[in-house]
Formats: C-alpha cells, sequence, structure tokens
C-alpha cells in the first residue's frame, strides 16, 4: 500500500516582505501619533489598533494545507477554513492527475480559491505556492485541483491508485 503525505505552509519570502510590511509602516505611524505630546491616542486606542493590525496578519501563519493519498482515496485539509479532513473516495474521482498550471490567471492566486468569483471553468483550487497541483475531475463534473510540492511522489502515488478509478 502506497500513501502519499504533505503538508504545506505560506513561507514565501516574498509574503513574509509584503506581511512585514504591512505590520510594521502602520504601526511606526500608530507609535508616532501616540508619542505627541498632543496626541489624541489613549492607551486603550493604541493597544486596540495594535490588536486589530496584528490579529489581522496572524491568520496566514496559521494556515496548512494537508494533503494524504491512500487506497480509499485523497484526503485534504486547509486549515483553518476546514476544520475536519475531506475525503474524496476514488469511486468520486473520474480523472486524477499532476499538473502544471498558472495560479494567478486560472484561479486568482494562492489559498482556497475559485469557485463562483473566479473562472469557475477551472473548478476550485486549495494551494499555498507553486505552480503544480494534483487536479481531480469528479464524476459529479466538479473540479478541485490541490498543490504540491512533491510532484514525483504525488504521481507515483497516483498512477498505482489508477485502477481505482472507475
Amino acid at each position: 500500500m502506497k500513501v502519499f503525505k504533505e503538508e504545506q505552509r505560506f513561507t514565501q519570502t516574498w509574503l513574509m516582505v509584503i506581511m512585514g510590511f504591512s505590520l510594521v509602516v502602520p504601526l511606526a505611524l500608530i507609535i508616532r501619533e501616540f508619542l505627541k505630546e498632543k496626541s489624541d491616542f489613549s492607551l486603550g486606542g493604541f493597544l486596540g489598533v495594535v490588536g486589530v493590525l496584528i490579529v489581522s496578519i496572524v491568520p496566514i501563519f496559521l494556515c496548512k494545507l494537508t494533503t494524504k493519498i491512500n487506497e480509499t482515496g485523497i484526503l485534504y485539509q486547509f486549515f483553518p477554513f476546514h476544520f475536519k479532513t475531506k475525503q474524496i473516495t476514488w469511486q468520486e474521482i473520474e480523472k486524477a492527475y499532476v499538473r502544471t498550471y498558472d495560479p494567478i490567471g486560472d484561479y486568482g492566486g494562492w489559498g482556497l480559491k475559485g469557485g463562483a468569483f473566479w473562472n469557475s471553468k477551472n473548478g476550485k483550487a486549495i494551494n499555498v505556492s507553486g505552480d503544480i497541483g494534483i487536479q481531480l475531475e469528479l464524476k459529479n463534473g466538479k473540479k478541485l485541483l490541490i498543490g504540491t510540492q512533491k510532484k514525483a511522489a504525488a504521481e507515483s502515488v497516483l498512477n498505482t491508485y489508477q485502477l481505482k478509478i472507475n
């Protein structure tokens, strides 16, 4: 029995730089305003704004995409959007293969993407980085792409279970 397991998080350098600026620049402006002699900021207001800034940025670092492929099917979870692991059984899948895609052009970027808001013919995508994904075409007509950084391992395990796809 072959099993594929992968965990991914948002760890791209460019993302860290953007998030850093998104936190540091407003924080510097708020601190400057708070430290002025005749500031309108109370300590409570200052702490509240700093708290909102931090709470708005921290969730991106909590995101984790977990993928598992085994003899029963494909399991995935994109925490914190999915609290429970979702499973797609081999009987529900029409086609499963690894492919290269355009994250921005096909799905509007990275994260939980697609559906009604962006190029719905491509279906939905759950991805964290890169441009390689496990493409699932389901028997109910829906499509789901799950991003992967382990192309060869994913292809190998999918080839093992191709006979289970009816």
